[in-house]
């Protein structure tokens, strides 16, 4: 018996301030333990904070650093003859906003001695401009598939 196919989740709901879902699923990845209300805390106060330093709209420079931290290709581990070979694909839509968003906060977490939304803002104007270490991530995922292209064909 075969067992049920996956559905995807309809993401309806956004930020409570915008109602734009990108940045309630950014909240729901930046929250830890539960605490949605703190996690809504730290977005809008960086959204604050980015408003004070570049003195644009703090939701189009959020988008901008989205788009520039989203991925076009990643690698994916196969074994092949009992060798494993790391061979390149396109990245799945619905796995970009995820892998851009979560390399963002990774960065932010991995900062030190600033609240949370200090450094959130930081890194989502760097990756804005394309800086950062979201960015970094981003270039050496790429880095990695143009390397092993030529293992592109493995992959069916």
């Amino acid at each position: 018996m075969r067992k049920k196919g996956s559905f995807k989740r309809k993401v309806h709901a956004g930020d409570p301030v915008h109602s734009r879902v990108d940045a309630g699923r950014f909240i729901n990845y930046l929250m830890g333990k539960g605490e949605k209300s703190d996690a809504e805390k730290v977005f809008y106060g960086a959204l604050e904070r980015i408003k004070e330093t570049t003195k644009e709209e703090p939701l189009a420079v959020f988008g901008k650093a989205i788009e520039n931290a989203t991925p076009l290709l990643e690698v994916v581990s196969k074994r092949v003859g009992g060798a494993n070979y790391q061979i390149p694909r396109e990245v799945r839509s619905e796995r970009k906003f995820f892998l851009a968003t979560h390399w963002i906060i990774a960065a932010a977490r991995g900062k030190k001695g600033k609240p949370m939304a200090d450094k959130l803002a930081e890194e989502i104007i760097a990756a804005a401009k394309n800086e950062g270490a979201a960015i970094k991530k981003k270039q050496d995922m790429h880095r990695m598939a143009e390397a092993n292209r030529a293992f592109a064909s493995l992959l069916r």
